[in-house]
């Protein structure tokens, strides 16, 4: 029975039962267990044929298991266990309940065979997600889950009205490869992309994840846009467009994360960046960029987990993770900053981690496809990955200069569930063939060749020498408390206001309209009756019967119009 049970079901289950279970070890222990059965379900589960299900007319599909979906339910699996680790010392309700919805709604939009039941599952992550968010219980949580809300439903919305128009246009509603031809794979493409954070759709995630509570930020950063990426590369492989938008995203989030001193917003940053290096991969559309992509995304899923994971241990013991309120934490954090050490250097691609032998796929699967311009695109972006990521987040949370904070080490729990992805980073780096055993395709590729750890190194290097030039000249942005304005001030600000100015122009319009209206109407009256009132003209010259023979024309032109 439990091997046949959809996979989402767990989490779902897990969510509505762990409500009923009283707060403390019991409930944080069961939340835990729930994806480590899931996962062995995953890898013991009999749905060659999917688990249909007829509603309506319509064959729903609740597990189309294939190797694409079954790479990203292991990830989401693993991702969903390691918060759960992470957040063990939660004693409430609410953030256990959702995150396992959450992740359960991610895993069902996975595998779902058709549409509908994608549609469903996207919107159930949004409305869960939301309260990981609001859970952090301040204004300004409320308001940026409020438009997280907003902009996630709004995708989902897009999303229907994609799928009905692609249903009446095809009479089929298989989530299947798509061409971007017609006004319903547009629409669903673009409700891809709000969630995949395309550019000038961004925002939300800068907005929301640093906003989110300690714990909800690491469970965030695993699902909603993985979701979206499987989504383009189910849906949408080979799209050049998707190549650069990709190399777009790789590119303008470095400059806000340099500028940016909330280290949780830095990381932010570069999640965007680093989804842009996955929507390359699916745009190019060869078997070798797709394992690409979908090795990415495992592989990002851990490290940037693990990096979220380190600085919100700094911020559940300090309070703070602004990067001028901190530095020298190494002194009383040692554990958490070797954590932190081991996520940046998986975000930079050393050899030896995680990113360096799953981003290589990527471009070299460019390379190969002679987008050289995209491939030199995305060697810049990678050196902007390791001043942002790799070496300002740990340099100016642990080193740097000495902040006089002392707070203790994390947790044990923390402590933990940040050595055990810090653990996978490592060992997918030096044992790459167990994660390429699980790719969609067998494409044969060696990351570990002479000139790949060249080029690597020599990028490396580089990068590491003109941050420390910079550094000694005084040239690295300050980190300083500041605002940074990016696209959202267009929607957040600028266009409620020239949306305000243009109401108030109507309204001054209507105003000395309707006064002109008014004088001109009283103008009228008088005059009509000076004309015709009793003592008017028209009254002195005018008998009854002249009266009478005038509205009898009247009345014969009328007559003579509808006969004729």
């Amino acid at each position: 029975m439990l091997a046949t049970l959809p996979l989402p079901f767990y989490f779902l289950i897990g969510g509505l039962l762990s409500i009923f279970m009283p707060k403390g070890v019991i409930k944080s222990s069961f939340v835990c267990l729930v994806p480590i059965l899931a996962f062995i379900a995953l890898l013991n589960g009999t749905w060659e044929e999917g688990f249909k299900v007829q509603f309506l007319d319509l064959e729903l599909n609740f597990m189309r298991v294939d190797k694409l979906s079954t790479v990203f339910g292991i990830i989401f699996c693993i991702a969903a266990f390691l918060g759960n680790v992470f957040a063990f010392h939660l004693r409430e309700s609410t953030q256990p309940f959702v995150a396992l919805i959450y992740a359960g709604a991610a895993i069902g939009a996975v595998f779902a065979g058709d549409l509908i039941t994608l549609f469903v599952y996207w919107e159930l992550t949004a409305i869960s997600s939301v309260f990981l968010i609001w859970a952090r219980k301040t204004e300004g949580a409320y308001h940026s889950g409020m438009r997280y809300l907003i902009i996630q439903v709004l995708s989902g919305v897009v999303l229907l009205f994609g799928v009905a128009l692609f249903y009446f246009e095809t009479g089929s509603i298989s989530f299947v490869k798509m061409q971007l031809d017609s006004l319903a794979t547009a629409l669903i493409f673009i409700a891809f992309g709000i969630k995949c954070a395309f550019p000038f759709m961004h925002n939300w995630l800068q907005d929301s994840y640093p906003s989110a509570t300690i714990t909800g930020t690491v469970i965030l950063s695993a699902f909603t846009t993985k979701l979206a990426v499987y989504a383009l590369a189910r849906g949408f492989p080979g799209t050049e467009l998707l190549i650069y938008i990709g190399a777009a995203m790789t590119v303008f989030p470095i400059f806000f994360a340099e500028v940016e001193n909330d280290l949780r917003k830095v990381l932010a940053y570069s999640l965007n960046n680093q989804l842009g290096f996955m929507v390359v991969g699916i745009g190019v559309g060869t078997e070798l960029a797709l394992n690409g992509t979908a090795a990415h995304a495992f592989s990002h899923i851990l490290y940037k987990a693990l990096l979220f994971m380190s600085v919100g241990a700094v911020l559940f013991r300090t309070g703070t993770s602004r990067a001028s309120e901190l530095g020298g934490l190494y002194r009383t954090m040692p554990l958490t900053a070797i954590f932190c050490l081991i996520g940046a250097a998986s975000i930079s691609a050393f050899p030896l981690f995680s990113g360096f032998v799953s981003k290589s796929l990527i471009m070299s699967g460019a390379g190969k496809e002679h987008y050289q311009f995209i491939w030199l695109i995305l060697v810049f972006a990678s050196a902007g990955v390791l001043s942002h990521s790799g070496i300002k987040v740990p340099y100016f949370t642990f080193f740097h200069h000495d902040s006089g904070k002392r707070p203790n080490e994390a947790p044990t729990h923390m402590l933990l569930a940040m050595g055990f992805t810090a653990i996978l980073c490592i060992y997918i780096g030096i044992f790459p063939n167990n994660l390429y055993a699980i790719m969609p395709y067998q494409v044969k590729y060696e990351p570990y060749t002479f000139e790949h750890i060249l080029t690597q190194l020599q990028l490396l290097c580089f990068a590491i020498l003109a941050f420390y030039i910079l550094s000694k000249l005084k040239q690295l942005p300050s980190e300083t408390r500041s605002i940074n304005l990016d696209f959202d001030w267009t929607y957040r600000k600028l266009l409620p206001s020239i949306v305000s100015k243009l109401l108030s122009i109507i309204a001054s319009i209507e105003q000395k309209g309707l006064r002109g209206f008014n004088k001109s109407s009283r103008l009228f009256v008088e005059k009509v009756y000076q004309v015709s009132g009793p003592e008017g003209f028209m009254t002195r010259i005018l008998t009854s019967g002249t009266m009478v023979l005038f509205i009898a024309i009247v009345l014969l032109i009328v007559l003579g119009i509808i006969l004729f």
